[in-house]
């Protein structure tokens, strides 16, 4: 039994590498065995650090898992697919409406979104140094600062009195980045300190939408912020491949 069970995480864990993300569903047919053993076998390998543990499968760790001392620069991360970006921004930009309260987080796509702004009427609520320099001088822009601690390299804002006002606002919509969209859907992030003000823009906000292009999927992060179901939308420039539920009602709005 022991040189079986072996065997059978050794193909795991290969099948995992090769495709980015399996099902315990497949995992079964393709091995033989029940789910319950499947999922033993899964919990055994996320916690050997050999895969990540997803709803409904398992998905490879590859070199997505940074600490915290990681990130990018912010103006590194822009850089990428700029034009996706700007695209994206643009589809977002038609979703708002004049008088919005809207909250714009960190992300370098959403950064793309705050200059399509400046000529509207709207209550700006953001964390991001670069929305505020995007908006400060805007004329009908009323500019809430999420005030915290700077994250340099980030040009953002966390921490405890961050989160603390976010749960004293109401927003209409709130638009949210991601590093990266497991194949199952979880939304990730690669900064620990990011996650609580991502969740706070959500559970603050009537409607949220998440922007992400295609190098997003499944793009990097090891922790998540919630799963692509909780949007609104998925705004986007190319048609993810996600392996959701048959009844999902999740929208994709292609920029």
């Amino acid at each position: 039994m022991a040189v079986l069970t072996e065997d059978r995480h050794r193909r795991i864990v290969a099948s995992v590498r090769e495709r980015g993300f399996v099902t315990v569903a497949e995992l079964c047919a393709n091995l033989a065995v029940s789910e319950a053993t499947i999922r033993r076998d899964l919990d055994t390998l996320s916690q050997e650090g050999q895969l990540r543990r997803l709803r409904g499968g398992a998905g490879d760790i590859g070199g997505s898992i940074q600490p915290e001392r990681d990130p990018r620069h912010f103006a590194e991360v822009a850089k990428s697919a700029p034009a996706a970006k700007q695209a994206i921004a643009q589809r977002a930009a038609t979703l708002i409406e004049d008088g919005d309260v809207v909250g714009l987080d960190s992300g370098t796509t959403v950064a793309a979104l705050a200059p399509l702004l400046v000529e509207r009427q709207l209550t700006v609520v953001t964390s991001s140094l670069a929305v505020i320099q995007a908006l400060e001088s805007a004329p009908a822009v009323d500019l809430m600062v999420v005030g915290g601690i700077v994250r340099s390299t980030y040009r953002s804002m966390v921490g405890t009195w961050a989160e603390s006002m976010l749960r004293q606002v109401r927003m209409d919509k709130a638009f949210l980045g991601t590093s990266g969209i497991a194949p199952d859907g979880a939304v990730l992030d690669t900064t620990p300190s990011e996650v609580p003000i991502k969740r706070g823009l959500m559970a603050s906000s009537e409607r949220c939408f998440l922007m992400a292009d295609a190098e997003k999927f499944p793009g990097s992060g090891f922790m998540s912020v919630g799963h692509v179901t909780q949007f609104d939308a998925l705004i986007t420039d190319r048609e993810p491949n996600l392996f959701l539920d048959d009844d999902s009602s999740l929208e994709v709005l292609l920029g």
